[in-house]
């Protein structure tokens, strides 16, 4: 399956985004679909996952109650809204995927990325 995230850009602190991550080649729902983000100097740090039943999702503590992942199965995307932005928000994000249906959490768990967007939030 071939991932393309999208939707990044600048924002201000408190702001709204919505990423994308539509998928080709692959019916994502039959995928647990996680997102990361990266910082320069950082490791890729994990954000958000759906698993393949999208009864399933796990956030990381840093985003949760302000960020939700769901998915679109009739559009083959899956979405992060990101809600109340901070400026420690700012980084590359990326979506990935791996054909398991558990919550996963490390990088080295999937199988396919995109090619990441950037988000910026401006203080």
């Amino acid at each position: 399956v071939q991932l393309q995230a999208s939707g990044g850009g600048l924002v201000q602190t408190g702001d709204s985004l919505r990423l994308s991550c539509a998928a080709s080649g692959g019916t994502l729902s039959t995928y647990t679909v996680a997102w990361f983000r990266q910082t320069p100097g950082k490791e890729r740090e994990f954000v958000a996952a759906i698993v393949r039943t999208s009864t399933t999702v796990h956030y990381a503590d840093s985003v949760k109650g302000r960020f939700a992942i769901s998915r679109r199965n009739a559009e083959n995307t899956v979405y992060l809204q990101m809600n109340s932005l901070k400026s420690e928000d700012t980084a590359v994000y990326y979506c990935a995927t791996v054909r398991r249906g558990v919550v996963l959490t490390r990088e080295a768990d999937f199988t396919s990325w995109g090619q990441g967007t950037l988000v910026t939030v401006s203080s």
